[in-house]
């Protein structure tokens, strides 16, 4: 019997890299889970979550080439979020836009500021490094 995609399955836990774990689904068949397809959270160790022997729910996500992918977080059955009333969000003030001009002008300021500055740490030190040369 082969695993088709996108049905749920059993299978038990035969290995674990750091990158996954791989899972036998019997008849001679085995796919790989990989980590982040173990659980909804971060999963930093897999070992935190899984060992050698664990018998888990699994979803087929595909199959390539006899390369099963599987999956454990969406395997199980998950309760629907329910749609709750939005709040209208308080209104915020509209600036208007700010014309080009004005745009313009607080760059030159921000700009000659920050050339300024520049000028003030690098004055005294140029000569790069060593001595003079000749």
């Amino acid at each position: 019997m082969t695993v088709e995609v996108g049905s749920k399955t059993e299978g038990k836990v035969t290995g674990i890299t750091n990158f996954g774990a791989f899972v036998d689904l019997g008849d001679k068949q085995s796919g790989m889970v990989h980590i982040s397809e173990v659980a909804d959270s971060y999963v930093k160790d897999i070992h935190d979550v899984l060992k050698v022997g664990d018998t888990v729910k699994v979803l087929v996500l595909n199959d390539k080439d006899g390369k099963i992918a599987l999956s454990i977080k969406q395997a199980t059955d998950k309760p629907r979020p329910r749609h709750h009333e939005r709040k209208p969000r308080p209104q915020q003030h509209q600036q208007r836009p700010e014309s080009f001009d004005d745009m313009m002008s607080g760059f030159m300021k921000e700009s000659e500021d920050r050339l300024s500055t520049l000028r003030k740490n690098t004055e005294g030190k140029r000569g790069g490094r060593g001595g003079r040369r000749g």
